[in-house]
Formats: C-alpha cells, structure tokens, sequence
C-alpha cells in the first residue's frame, strides 16, 4: 500500500517524461523541477505516514528492508520476524510496481538513478545519511515508548519527506532497497550504480543503530527528565526503570552526605547476628535499621534498600525503616499484645526479640 500509492504520486508527477530513458525518478534529462520533487516528497512521505498508522498493529508498519535490519540489531524484532518482513517488503515493492504499471496509461516513471553530475560516492553518501535521518527518527519515536507514541507515525512520514526533498533530485530520494529493486525488476531495467541503493542505505542503517546505542549508554532519559509526562518510563518517577540503579546510587550518596549509614544491615551487623544497637550519627540522628522499624502503636514497617524509598530525616528521601523518623518514646514502647509484629522491641538502646527482655534486664 505505501509503495503503491507512493509510485502512483511519482507516475504522475513524472507524466511528461515520456521517452523510456527518462522513466526515473531524477528526470535527469528534464532538469530541474521543485513542483515535481515536492509533489514526489508529499507522495512518499504523507503515503509512509498513513499507511504505518494503518498498519502499525498489523505488521508494526515495516516496509523497509534498512529499519527492519535497525530493529533486529537493537532487539526490537526476532530473526524469523526480520527475514519473513524482508520477503514480504521485495514483493510488495514488486507488486506496487507491476499494478502502477497496470492501471497507468504512462510509462513506469518511478525507477531511481543518479541524476546528471552526481558520481557514485556522493549517490551513496546521501543515501546513507538520508536513510540515517530516517532510520533514527523511527528507533526514536516508535522504538523508544512515550505518550507521543501513538502519533510517531506522522513525525517518521514527516522525516521521509525531509529526506526526499533533499534526495529525489541527485539520486532519486530511495532510502529503501525494496523501493529501489521492485521496479527494476519489473521493468527490467538496470543501471550499473543499483548497488548503492543497497550499501548506502546499509550504511545509514549502521551509524544510526551506533547513535542510538551511544546515547542510550549516556542515559539521555536522565538529560530531561519528566519532558513528556511519561511517569511510566521517566526514571525519576518510577523506581523500575532501567535506571534504577543510578537512582539508588545518587540516593545513596546524598545520606552519605547526611552521615546517614546506608550499609545494608546484614553487613553493619555481621550478618545479623551481632550487636543490634542503633548508632547516632554526627547530625543527632540515629542511623537507619535497614531490616525493620517500630512504628506508633506497635506495627512494623519492614523495608532495606532493595524495597523501595520513603521519607527520611530533613524530608531526604531515605530508606524505609528509619529510626529517625520516630520519636524515642515511642520507640522504647512495647507492642500491644496479639500484634505478630511484638515479637521484636525497638529502642535507642537496644532491638531485640522479645523473649531476650529478661535476660537483658539481667544483664543490666
């Protein structure tokens, strides 16, 4: 569908390039036109637009062979997936191709091929750093999942468009071997510079999967943090991003700066069997049991590091647990009876189960 009517916009703007040696894209021999290279970049890009919108929940609007290789190499899409989509765009393209033909009274005036004075090497590279641009707004607004997910359709369409304006007169703006190879085949017609409809787009493929990568390296979700509202994927919100780990990291080094220990329990007390008693720190804050705390009328509020964050001394987040958020009268208060949580006292001096008591009174 979106090489069909994006062949039946360029056919017709293409209709008086009648003789067989101007049936290309370029109109190498009619010069330049900006009315036909604008209406063939509204063709292609409004033409991608609709028909990834359409086609999105279907097939995940696939119709380039360049992007499919970009979501395989970034894990988006199986190996099976790729190579059945791989088929699948040839034979469209072949199909579009060979149904403009049928249904147009003119000649299939949609084949790509290097405008006069532009060599190979400056074909491919505009291939490849249009297919860049391309490949990398689809990895960005598709691929990547935000709230303005749902219209990345109009802005990959808007990208396609961009990159014809800028191609369509020097090398016919393909970016899409399967866009390229379909009417060559149908028309059997071949030009010996076909193979950078290939490489170059291959080549704009590979540096913007890097780029993508690079930047996901970087963290560039921690760069704007919240700047679309997505609560679900903006790592200052939700503790289950892939970022958590640098969250807990810079959590942990603000408590540091509060001479706040936030040493796992297991390791301040060798393992849990030590000395259980809570330890002031320099700012009159005992530091935090990261194992439990009592809380007003005997309950427990269990949680470590592991568990999540909840509101520390100064209002710094902290983990939950703290024993300086209560007062120490109550937390030298002995649980009221029948709560499970009474097995365990928690005071300034000492926090042990309560069956020790006796013998800690012995002690003393």
């Amino acid at each position: 569908m979106f090489l069909f009517f994006a062949f039946a916009g360029t056919q017709v703007a293409n209709a008086k390039s009648l003789a067989p040696s101007e049936a290309t894209t370029t109109n190498a021999t009619t010069g330049f036109d900006p009315a036909v290279m604008l209406y063939i970049s509204l063709a292609f890009g409004f033409s991608l637009m609709v028909n990834v919108w359409v086609f999105f929940r279907i097939s995940g609007g696939l119709f380039n062979p360049a992007v499919t290789l970009a979501l395989f190499a970034t894990g988006a899409i199986g190996a099976w997936r790729s190579v059945c989509l791989f088929i699948a765009q040839i034979a469209g393209s072949i199909t579009a191709s060979a149904l403009v033909l049928a249904i147009f009274p003119t000649t299939l005036n949609v084949r790509t091929t290097l405008s006069d004075g532009t060599s190979i090497a400056q074909g491919l590279f505009i291939e490849a750093f249009m297919t860049a641009e391309l490949v990398f707004t689809i990895l960005m607004l598709a691929k990547e999942k935000h709230k303005a997910t749902f219209i990345a359709p109009v802005g990959i369409g808007l990208a396609l468009f961009i990159a014809e304006l800028c191609g369509v007169y020097y090398t016919g703006g393909s970016l899409n071997p399967a866009r390229s190879i379909g009417p060559c085949i149908v028309t059997n017609t071949w030009d010996s510079a076909h193979w950078i409809y290939w490489l170059g787009p291959a080549i704009g493929c590979a540096f913007a999967i890097g780029f993508y990568k690079f930047i996901k390296i970087l963290e560039y979700e921690m760069a704007n943090p919240g700047q679309d509202g997505d609560d679900e994927n903006d790592p200052t919100k939700n503790p289950y991003h892939e970022v958590r780990e640098k969250q807990r990291e810079m959590t942990a080094k603000i408590l540091s700066g509060l001479n706040i220990n936030t040493t796992p329990r297991q390791q301040q007390m060798g393992g849990g069997d030590g000395d259980r008693t809570p330890q002031m720190g320099d700012n009159g804050f005992y530091l935090p049991d990261t194992r439990m705390s009592m809380m007003a009328g005997g309950r427990a509020n269990v949680g470590d590091l592991e568990s999540g964050f909840g509101p520390g001394p100064l209002g710094v987040p902290g983990p939950r647990g703290d024993l300086s958020t209560i007062p120490s009268n109550e937390m030298q208060q002995s649980p009221s009876p029948g709560n499970r949580a009474a097995d365990f006292v928690a005071s300034p001096q000492r926090a042990s189960p309560r069956h020790s008591l006796q013998d800690i009174r012995e002690a003393a």
